[in-house]
């Protein structure tokens, strides 16, 4: 890492000696869940598989909605080179299940290590990998200084900035000029985040602009018996989805759905972003005497329910089938908004909330050509949805937004090529 600030120094200074702190923080977080026990060492570089012959490719990323997004790459990679192993890291109990669910044969998971020099150390001495490829923003400084010591060609791609994010860069250019020196190329998903780039005095030969690899996603799949089954239990009842939603927000959608259906002629499906949450939502909407049902406990919706809480994992491809129309969350929150491409894929149409900071782009791009509709409240959830029932409507909207995201399609061909060229 060239030219380190004081802080990135005492960072690594910390980083060192960080790993008796570190197993402190596991235990507490295994205790909360948050934590695998069954494979705890990968956190400390420990790892009970071997290390696989031929070249690998490494890629870390957060979470869920990162790890996600690689995988059409994943599957292009190894369809094209079917030589290399394709190594996956990321933080997140959820995102490990689904990556175990979803990575194509020739790939793996392991949790990343903790960003010590010991514990980082440890997995790079294992895994050896031939090239090492980050997601969007995971810049942990020890990790990016143990792999550009070994020499190991470094590549940032999918980056983005936030608004927020954008002001801290601002105010810590020097830092973060830094932390971004390791990586050969970095990719980005759009202009302005190569401008601010530009702006903290990174070097712009090592910085294209390649679109996000959401876009080249294909629509998510659903299990075809529980589509039927749903289908079936709702004979033929209209429905509607608040998608990924947060604390605040499910009283928000409740009131939008009595306004906007007040005899309860459609079900409401409410898909929590954190489906721990379920229980807690359904026992705070059955004391407003909404009559519940959990999706966790194996229940279907019944004539009689008028909410259903989607609180599963990896079943959002099903609720965006049977929804023509989805409020995304983390929007009306100040959290930023979530993925708009998965609805739009499907033609779902997208209703969403002021703050999406997180998908600053693709909504203005959508908003310019009347691809979303962007509300403000619980009341304007519920002036939208009854616009939305009228078809002539509903079908400009989402026949809009499908034609606006085609045209960033691609990303996934750019960027192994990219990936390709420092492959050799």
């Amino acid at each position: 890492m060239r030219n380190p600030t004081p802080i990135l120094r005492a960072y690594l200074g910390f980083s060192r000696v960080a790993d008796g702190l570190y197993r402190r923080v596991q235990r507490r977080r295994l205790v909360r869940g948050k934590e695998d026990a069954a494979r705890l060492g990968e956190r400390f570089g420990q790892s009970a598989l071997p290390q696989p012959a031929g070249p690998l490719i490494w890629f870390h990323a957060a979470s869920v909605g990162e790890s996600q997004s690689l995988l059409g790459l994943i599957r292009l990679i190894r369809a094209e080179r079917p030589d290399l192993t394709v190594l996956v890291t990321t933080t997140t109990v959820t995102s490990a299940t689904l990556m175990a669910r979803d990575l194509p044969d020739g790939a793996l998971h392991q949790y990343s290590p903790y960003d010590t020099a010991a514990a980082v150390r440890a997995f790079l001495a294992h895994w050896h990998p031939d090239l090492a490829v980050f997601t969007e923003s995971e810049l942990w400084p020890r990790l990016l200084t143990e792999v550009e010591a070994q020499a190991i060609p470094l590549m940032l791609i999918n980056a983005r900035v936030s608004e927020k994010s954008a002001r801290g860069w601002r105010k810590w250019p020097r830092t973060v000029r830094a932390l971004l020196s390791p990586f050969t190329r970095i990719l980005v998903q759009e202009q302005a985040t190569a401008d601010l780039m530009g702006a903290v005095g990174v070097d712009m030969r090592r910085v294209a602009v390649t679109g996000s690899l959401k876009e080249d996603l294909p629509p998510l799949e659903a299990d075809a018996d529980a589509l039927a089954a749903m289908r079936a239990a709702l004979n033929g009842r209209e429905c509607w989805l608040a998608a990924s939603t947060h604390a605040g927000e499910e009283e928000a959608v409740a009131k939008a759905h009595e306004l906007a259906c007040p005899e309860g002629e459609k079900l409401l499906i409410l898909a929590p972003r954190h489906p721990e949450r379920g229980a807690a939502i359904a026992e705070m909407l059955q004391g407003q005497g909404w009559r519940v049902a959990l999706r966790s406990t194996g229940t279907l919706p019944g004539a009689d329910t008028q909410i259903y809480i989607a609180d599963t994992l990896g079943e959002m491809g099903l609720w965006y089938r049977l929804a023509p129309t989805a409020f995304i969350g983390g929007s009306l929150a100040n959290v930023g908004g979530h993925n708009p491409y998965e609805p739009a894929l499907l033609d779902c149409a997208v209703i969403h909330g002021p703050h999406v900071f997180n998908f600053a782009e693709v909504h203005d791009r959508l908003q310019s050509v009347n691809g979303a509709m962007q509300v403000s409240d619980a009341e304007g959830v519920a002036r939208a949805l009854t616009a939305l029932d009228d078809p002539s409507r509903h079908s400009a909207q989402t026949l809009a937004a499908r034609q606006e995201l085609a045209r960033g399609q691609g990303t996934q061909a750019r960027v192994w090529s990219e990936i390709a060229a420092l492959l050799g």
